[in-house]
Parts: C-alpha cells; sequence; structure tokens
C-alpha cells in the first residue's frame, strides 16, 4: 500500500479545501464588484442621445424661458420710465396751469376794477349829462332829443325828473313823443310783476 503524504488527512486533500475555500472568496468578489458594477455599467450602455437631447431640450426650454422673462422686465421697465416721465409731465403741468390761474385771477380782479372805474365813470358821465339836458329850456332841449335815437333819448328822459321830462317831450313832434313813450314804457314790461 501507499503511504498517504503528511499534509492529506482522511482522504481529503489538504489543498482542495484552501482551493475551494479561495474560489468561494474570488466569486464572492466578484458577485459585490457586479452588484455595484452593474447599475452604473447599465447607465452606461443606455443611450445617451435620448438623455442628452432631453437634458438640451430642457436647457433650450429654460433659455428661452429666461430670455423671454429678460424680455418683459425690460418692457415693464421701459413703461415704470414712461409712467415716470409722465408724471414729470403732469407735474410741471400742474404747475403751469395753477401759475396760469393765479393770472387769470389776477386778470380778472384786475378787469372788475377796471370795469367798475368804467361803470362809475360812465354813470358820473350820464348823470351830468342828464343834468345838463334837464337844467337846458324845454324848447332848445326838445330840439336835441328830436335828433337822437329813440332808445338813447328813452334813457336820458326816464333818469330826469317827471317835470323835466314832461317839458321836454312836450317841445317834440308828436311822433317822436309817441315813439320815446313806447320805448320807455316798453322798457319795463318784461320786469316781473309784484
Amino acid at each position: 500500500m501507499r503511504s498517504r503524504p503528511a499534509n492529506e488527512t482522511r482522504g481529503h486533500p489538504r489543498g482542495g479545501v484552501l482551493a475551494v475555500i479561495s474560489f468561494l472568496m474570488i466569486g464572492s468578489a466578484a458577485i459585490r464588484v457586479g452588484l455595484e458594477a452593474g447599475p452604473a455599467l447599465a447607465k452606461s450602455t443606455e443611450p445617451q442621445p435620448i438623455e442628452s437631447k432631453s437634458a438640451s431640450a430642457d436647457t433650450r426650454d429654460v433659455q428661452v424661458v429666461l430670455t423671454e422673462l429678460l424680455r418683459r422686465e425690460e418692457r415693464v421697465q421701459e413703461r415704470e420710465d414712461a409712467l415716470v416721465e409722465r408724471e414729470k409731465a403732469l407735474e410741471i403741468a400742474d404747475r403751469a396751469i395753477e401759475t396760469r390761474l393765479i393770472a387769470m385771477q389776477e386778470a380778472e380782479a384786475s378787469l372788475r376794477a377796471t370795469l367798475a372805474v368804467a361803470d362809475k365813470a360812465a354813470e358820473t358821465d350820464l348823470t351830468r349829462l342828464t343834468d345838463v339836458y334837464q337844467n337846458m329850456k324845454p324848447k332848445d332841449a326838445a330840439a336835441l332829443f328830436e335828433t337822437m335815437d329813440p332808445t338813447f333819448a328813452a334813457g336820458f328822459l326816464s333818469r330826469m325828473p317827471p317835470d323835466a321830462a314832461a317839458g321836454v317831450l312836450a317841445g317834440l313832434s308828436p311822433e317822436v313823443a309817441y315813439t320815446i313813450s313806447v320805448v320807455m314804457a316798453g322798457r319795463n314790461a318784461n320786469a316781473p310783476q309784484e
């Protein structure tokens, strides 16, 4: 019979166990690497153009949105600037209107004062002229009134005291006296009655 080597025990070669353990460890390592590397390899083997197309499309969409937002912001800024300019123009116009309004009010006050002076002067002139006509001899005054416009003559006669007016009317021709009397009577015909 053959003698067994010293490294063999009970019918199993000693190097075989070590080989099996080594094989199992290498297998375990290969399985771990495969499990961890598998998804990475799967990602790298997927077709890249689809993802890059999607990513580039997303990038383009974002760029389009950003560009549109920038344009809108520019338009809003332009509108805001235009509104500020309009506001400034309105403020200037308001100041100019206020200045003109003050000038117009001052001119109106001055005109009223001038008209008051003119009215007073005209009234003073009419009063003096009426006094002159009523102090004339009725026959001489009648000769003047005969040549006057009937409305003008009626104005003076209505300002005179009744006895002086009667003396002037008596010296007028009947047609002129009648016309002046009609004008005088019609002056207050449309006035409200009490």
